[in-house]
């Protein structure tokens, strides 16, 4: 018994000491000090937000035990401080100042909204080896008290992400970039994201690369560098990371970046960068990310990529590489991003494409190629396939419908030459989100599917050849939100309650089909219908309006143009939206009248009010106010233009009321539309003067079409120095005297028509320095004079170079015709194969259907031609029924000026 008892008191002894010792040591861990305790709690005091983000700063407790705090363990004193992503914000007190054992401070991204970083003794803190104020608010120079932080490792001051806060940008001037790290040569990591630095190429890389040799991480992204980027850089040897996006770098990539072994990330998008891609960056193997993105004259191919590549993102999007995707492009078995959009890239899309297993994001739009889409089966972790705009042909391979791509959101293939059937199978991955499809050639019928994809909220197959009924299990997926089949050939009669069910559907288009929409006659369904914010019904076959329209208090875009609705307007179309109703064509129809009264419209939200092409009658409607674009043209109005009229358009670029009946004189008030840059009222029969204030006084109006009228007079004398009119139209009526020299103020003009009138003046050669003008007509009226000035000045220095159509017919000009002239119009020799370009161009060009286009009428062999689009292949000299004389100069003869 006595051993045993021995044995236990031996045991009972070693368990006090261990107790004894652990508590010795619980003791030992010294308490955070008094006067550090105090400089946290005014540091908290200063901010006005801090009793719910530092709940754990409380007077009487250990700090050391506080949320964001570190101590050592033996001293007690304050070690590390990181108060980063809690919105702090107010005042940032100078007790801080007085934790001068810190070696880590972070107050990264918070709300400090302008503080000054000058007003601070940052050289106080000595032992900082980390300093982190990024994205915090702070404003102003940086204090040269941080480049006297001489143990500093890492330090990020950087502002890139602060934009919506006031006086939040850092600059680094006075004391500028190298005098701020000069001392800092045991830097390891820099990062001034945003920070304005304006300094060149010679003077920031030989400031970074003498003071920070050991430099592994470099972001200096968007600090207002510029280049070129000197060989000095070459010394960061040890660089791993280097992010210069969104500077004005003007430079080549250096040849030496293929010699920076350790470099993980490389990313200088937005750069100017030009010339070729060094080959030797693709070889670098420990490269996991390069984005080059976003610069325009970068050019180069893509090499052959080795086999024990690294990289996951390559980022190429929008530069002047070109040629094809190598074939080892499937070498790089760790790539998750695939970007190359907008670039020049053509040939075939390699079959190897499909060995990319790890592919989360593929983007090769907007280039040039062509081929099939190759088979993909083990693309798992695919997010997104975007191939718009190449010139794929051939049918969608089957194994992109796979059910193992349960990842894949978003199917973009838009504007290809894609055809055949589209695989039912795709409307079945079970997390798609988009499938476009549109402007392909896809003919088939579109099949019936049994399994939908329960998230799929975007179908655009519009602008195919698909025909057909529309499946009844398109118009099944519950989570529908758009839903575009427009521009296809379906066909048969649709019910529009058939859509009724679908509660998330927001857009709907079924435009340019030859379906035959309808209603019904059973209105039960009316308020439960969807929630539609877009309905085009255009082409659609519609005899009435649809009523179930007068419940839906969402909708802002309405177009139920060409079908065969008769009859008046209804007063109530103009009140749904509940205030969000922005768009209305209902042109090409039947209309005879709008429904009165007309309600108060005086806080509509109409933007664009197209009514054009119906049977409109009576006076001019006096509708919305406010729109952005009107057009009441090709009606039978018949009354004069209201005085009033102007109140409507306080807004208004674009006023059509062209081929109406309207009679009387153009009110002056119409000056007042002081955003007016469209004015057409040509084919009408007013009369009277044209209102000087239209090319006198406004500064905005780019179009001024009055032809087919009655107007007499003469041209206004003087057209403002400002004027920017790019087309003029008088053709047609009336007018007379001398052309105003004041007309060569109008320096952008590109087409000036004032044939079939009555002026009387020689030949206005001082219009020859207009060198954007491509239009001009000056047949049928009483211009005189030899052919001295015919075309050129006093001097004989023929001009008019970019005259494509030039017509002087039905005049009273003599002489010879000067064949040295005729030798410079240089665009009437130059042909193009671009047969879209115009040379009205396109104005407001809101939609792919919504701009304003000019009209000239010209004479080809013997008969009058009124060409709606003046195509850069149309060329016409027409210098008949004048009294020239002598020979034709041959010139003329080899000159392609043919329609």
């Amino acid at each position: 018994m006595s051993s045993s008892y021995n044995h236990h008191l031996l045991l009972l002894l070693l368990l006090l000491c261990l107790i004894r010792s652990f508590s010795t040591e619980l003791i030992t861990a010294a308490l955070c000090l008094p006067e550090e305790s105090s400089a946290l709690l005014q540091l908290k005091n200063g901010f006005s937000n801090s009793s719910s983000k530092l709940a754990s700063w409380q007077p009487g407790s250990d700090c050391c035990l506080w949320d964001g705090v570190t101590c050592d363990p033996a001293t007690g004193v304050v070690t590390a401080l990181d108060l980063s992503g809690r919105s702090l914000s107010g005042g940032l007190d100078r007790s801080l100042f007085n934790l001068t054992s810190l070696t880590s401070l972070n107050l990264a991204y918070n709300l400090f909204r302008g503080i000054r970083l000058l007003d601070f003794p940052f050289s106080k803190l000595a032992n900082l080896a980390v300093l982190n104020l990024s994205n915090a608010g702070f404003g102003g120079q940086i204090p040269a008290g941080i480049g006297r932080l001489e143990k500093l490792v890492s330090l990020d001051l950087s502002t890139l992400y602060l934009e919506e806060l006031p006086n939040s940008t850092l600059k680094l001037h006075d004391p500028d970039l190298g005098t701020i790290i000069r001392n800092l040569s045991n830097l390891k990591e820099l990062l001034l994201d945003g920070v304005n630095i304006s300094a060149d190429g010679y003077d920031w890389c030989r400031a970074v690369s003498a003071s920070t040799p050991g430099l592994q991480f470099l972001s200096l992204m968007g600090c207002s560098l510029t280049g070129p980027l000197h060989s000095s850089l070459a010394g960061l040897r040890s660089l791993s990371r280097l992010r210069l996006d969104q500077n004005n770098l003007n430079s080549s990539l250096p040849e030496f970046f293929g010699n920076f072994s350790s470099l993980i990330v490389l990313r200088m998008s937005s750069c100017r960068l030009q010339g070729s891609i060094p080959q030797g960056i693709f070889r670098l193997r420990n490269l996991t990310v390069l984005d080059v993105s976003d610069n325009s004259m970068l050019s180069g191919r893509l090499p052959h990529f080795p086999e024990d590549s690294a990289l996951e993102s390559l980022v190429l999007f929008d530069t002047n590489l070109s040629g094809p995707l190598p074939p080892s492009i499937g070498n790089l078995k760790a790539l998750s991003r695939l970007l190359l959009y907008s670039c020049s890239f053509s040939g075939s899309i390699p079959r190897s494409i499909a060995n990319l297993t790890q592919l989360a994001h593929l983007d090769l739009s907007f280039n040039g190629f062509s081929g099939e889409i190759p088979p993909v089966r083990q693309w798992s972790k695919i997010s997104e396939i975007i191939l718009t705009s190449n010139n794929l042909t051939g049918p969608i391979p089957s194994s992109l419908g796979n059910e193992g791509l349960r990842n894949l959101t978003k199917i973009d293939m838009r504007n290809n030459s894609l055809s055949g059937s589209i695989p039912a199978s795709l409307f079945a991955l079970p997390s798609l989100q988009l499938l476009q499809l549109s402007q392909n050639q896809f003919s088939a019928q579109l099949e019936e599917f049994s399994i939908a994809s329960p998230s799929l909220n975007t179908v655009d197959l519009s602008n195919n050849k698909l025909q057909g009924s529309i499946p009844t299990s398109l118009i099944k997926l519950s989570g529908l939100k758009v839903l575009s089949l427009a521009s296809n050939n379906f066909s048969g009669t649709l019910e529009i309650d058939r859509f009724q069910n679908l509660r998330n559907l927001s857009n709907l288009d079924l435009s340019n089909n030859m379906l035959s929409v309808r209603d019904g006659s059973n209105s039960s369904w009316y308020g439960s219908f969807p929630k539609i914010s877009t309905l085009k019904l255009a082409s659609c076959n519609l005899e009435k309006i649809p009523a179930f329209l007068r419940s839906q208090d969402q909708i802002s875009s309405l177009d139920l143009s060409n079908n065969r609705i008769p009859g008046a307007i209804p007063r109530w179309i103009w009140s749904i939206g509940n205030g969000t109703f922005n768009y209305l064509n209902l042109s090409f129809n039947l209309f005879t009248s709008v429904e009165r009264p007309p309600p108060d419209l005086s806080n509509s939200s109409m933007m664009i009010l197209d009514l054009h092409h119906n049977m409109l009658q009576g006076p001019i409607p006096l509708l919305p106010l406010n729109t952005i674009i009107l057009d009441y043209s090709h009606n039978n109005f018949t009354s004069s233009i209201p005085a009033s009229f102007s109140t409507y358009l306080n807004y208004t670029v674009l006023l059509s009321l062209s081929n109406n009946s309207l009679t009387g004189e153009i009110p002056f008030s119409i000056c007042s539309a002081s955003y007016l840059q469209v004015l057409d009222l040509s084919d009408n029969n007013l009369s009277g003067s044209i209102p000087s204030c239209l090319m006198e006084s406004s500064i905005e109006l780019g179009v001024l079409n009055l032809r087919g009228n009655q107007f007499h007079g003469s041209i206004p004398e003087n057209i403002s120095e400002l004027c920017a009119l790019r087309t003029i139209n008088l053709n047609q009526n009336q007018l007379e005297g001398k052309l105003p020299r004041s007309l060569a103020n109008c320096y952008l003009l590109e087409v000036l028509d004032l044939g079939n009138n009555q002026f009387v003046d020689t030949f206005p050669y001082w219009l020859g320095n207009l060198s954007a003008l491509r239009v001009l007509v000056l047949k049928s009226n009483r211009f005189y004079g030899a052919p001295a000035h015919l075309p050129g000045t006093k001097e004989g220095n023929c001009t008019f170079l970019n005259l494509q159509i030039f017509d002087l017919s039905s005049n009273q000009f003599t002489g010879n015709l000067p064949e040295n002239c005729f030798k410079n119009l240089k665009a009437m020799m130059f042909r193009s194969d671009d047969g879209l370009q115009t040379v009205e161009y396109k104005f407001l060009q809101f939609s792919k259907s919504s701009y304003y286009q000019n009209t000239v009428t010209i004479m080809s062999k013997g008969q009058s031609m009124t060409l709606l689009k003046v195509l850069t292949i149309f060329r016409a000299i027409d210098l008949s029924n004048n009294m020239f004389n002598g020979s034709i100069p041959e010139v003329i003869a080899w000159k392609h000026v043919a329609a």
